[in-house]
């Protein structure tokens, strides 16, 4: 490879990871999700769907002082047009008849994430067979998923995720295609790793030095692909061992952390691990490093199995999916980044731009996250 070539890759990296780190989406963590439980019994179709209070203000606004905090008695003077708003957007056919959705009471419950209004509808539909077309908040996020829980008259438990390209979907009621629920889940890992910048800045911070060596103090390039490929297994094997954990104790209930603790924390490891790049400490051991802040991404991760409230053999299976989604959305990452990260080992735009330099934009974004976090403040959020 010429020496321009080399030059002109290593300037669109640092370009590339420029635009990423400075484009990265305010909540930096949990996506927009809805939880929408579904009943049949013989009187016909009950359901009760969980929005997040932040995402109907943004769609439809409830803080009527502007004071950037919502109460009770805001949220209630605005039932009518939350239930308006969301219906018009759910629409469920028993074969090719519409089923009208009647609105019920609504109550407020707290997720992993924040206040989430509670909204209860009745259909008098009963069917075997029916489709849902969801088109909630599409129009606003297309990162939104509609997460649905569809349990029959003998209490089996099915699953599905919604979202712009799915946004319709049909169910046997009595039946539980459990294949489908498991590729749903394994898309939705992939996707959640994709979009979640902070477990994807820890991740880089930890890669980034993982085609240099350090002698005398100075990163070096590495001599060979071999070594540099054997430290990001290591790195990544810690990494899925320790977050496989968490998640699978965090999404069984055997385990839990307060949500601000965990994203608190999760901007913590992204600091620590971007300054080791600057600070060398752990060199040769950053897989212990991953491994130690893998347990703490694992409660990140197990947020949204958690919040859907699946029984339990519905729920190990959407942990398996899910947890092998975010392994393939992670060694996708690691497919790209490594081989151009080795070709561009020896060029000082690497070693001092992108590492150097890359390290302190990271850190800069995950303190501006942490603080956020930690002290209940908005910094960069919208």
């Amino acid at each position: 490879m010429t020496f321009i070539t080399k030059r002109l890759l290593a300037r669109s990296f640092i370009l590339a990871l420029l635009f990423s780190m400075f484009s990265l989406p305010a909540h930096a963590h949990k996506p927009s999700d809805s939880y929408l439980t579904l009943r049949t019994d013989q009187t016909g179709i009950h359901g009760q769907w969980d929005i997040a209070l932040r995402d109907l203000d943004f769609a439809i606004g409830l803080d009527e002082d502007g004071n950037g905090e919502l109460t009770w008695d805001e949220v209630r003077s605005k039932h009518a047009d939350i239930a308006a708003y969301a219906l018009a957007r759910l629409k469920i056919t028993a074969g090719d008849k519409p089923c009208p959705l009647t609105a019920g009471q609504q109550l407020i419950d707290q997720h992993s994430d924040g206040a989430y209004t509670v909204l209860m509808f009745d259909s008098t539909c009963n069917a075997e067979k029916i489709k849902v077309q969801y088109q909630l908040f599409f129009d606003l996020d297309t990162q939104h998923k509609g997460l649905l829980r569809l349990v029959n008259k003998k209490d089996a438990t099915s699953t599905a995720i919604f979202s712009p390209e799915q946004a319709s979907q049909e169910f046997v009621v009595a039946e539980v295609n459990k294949w489908q629920q498991f590729s749903d889940y394994i898309f939705h890992g992939i996707w959640h790793i994709w979009i979640g910048f902070d477990h994807i800045l820890f991740l880089l911070s930890l890669l980034l030095p993982a085609v240099l060596v350090l002698k005398a103090g100075k990163w070096q390039a590495a001599s060979s692909f071999k070594a540099a490929a054997i430290d990001v297994l290591k790195i990544v094997t810690a990494f899925t061992v320790a977050h496989s954990i968490t998640l699978t104790l965090a999404a069984l209930n055997v385990l839990a952390l307060p949500s601000r603790l965990v994203e608190s924390a999760i901007a913590a490891s992204v600091i620590l691990a971007a300054l080791n790049n600057l600070f060398p400490l752990f060199q040769g051991r950053r897989w212990l490093v991953a491994f130690t802040f893998g347990l703490i991404h694992g409660f990140g991760f197990a947020s949204v199995l958690a919040d859907l409230g699946l029984p339990q053999s519905a729920l190990m299976l959407a942990l398996v999916g899910f947890n092998l989604g975010v392994e393939i959305g992670q060694l996708t990452i690691v497919a790209g980044f490594l081989p151009l990260a080795y070709l561009l080992r020896r060029h000082w735009l690497y070693q001092r731009a992108i590492v150097q330099v890359g390290s302190v934009l990271i850190i800069l974004i995950a303190l501006l996250w942490f603080i956020e976090r930690a002290f209940n403040m908005r910094l960069i959020s919208s």
